[in-house]
């Protein structure tokens, strides 16, 4: 599976979610007519998988969480602690980072 970023043309959402929430950085991509939105705040990471046409499936949410996963800097996140909520055409896929005193 392919994402391109296409923040660029994403760009009032970019500043609403920056303005708005406790983002520090979001990203917006799309694989297809899946637009997935990769938010990174100081203790959490959010993706959000959205598909207007169909469900998400199964691999698709894996494959997706697995590769923003490979971002993250080992440690940084506990596997058991990440949720996925799924809605069919939208899945949010929460990562609570771990205390930074626990990374040192």
């Amino acid at each position: 599976m392919k994402l391109i970023n296409v923040t660029n043309s994403h760009s009032r959402l970019v500043m609403q979610q920056l303005e708005n929430t406790d983002a520090e950085m979001v990203r917006v991509y799309t694989a297809g007519n899946t637009t997935v939105i990769y938010t990174e705040a100081p203790l959490h990471n959010e993706i959000l998988l959205v598909n207007k046409k169909r469900a998400i499936s199964p691999f698709e949410i894996d494959e997706i969480k697995t590769r923003f996963l490979k971002r993250m800097p080992s440690g940084s996140y506990d596997a058991k602690d990440i949720s996925i909520l799924n809605d069919g055409g939208v899945v949010e896929i929460s990562i609570p980072k771990a205390p930074k005193e626990l990374l040192t």
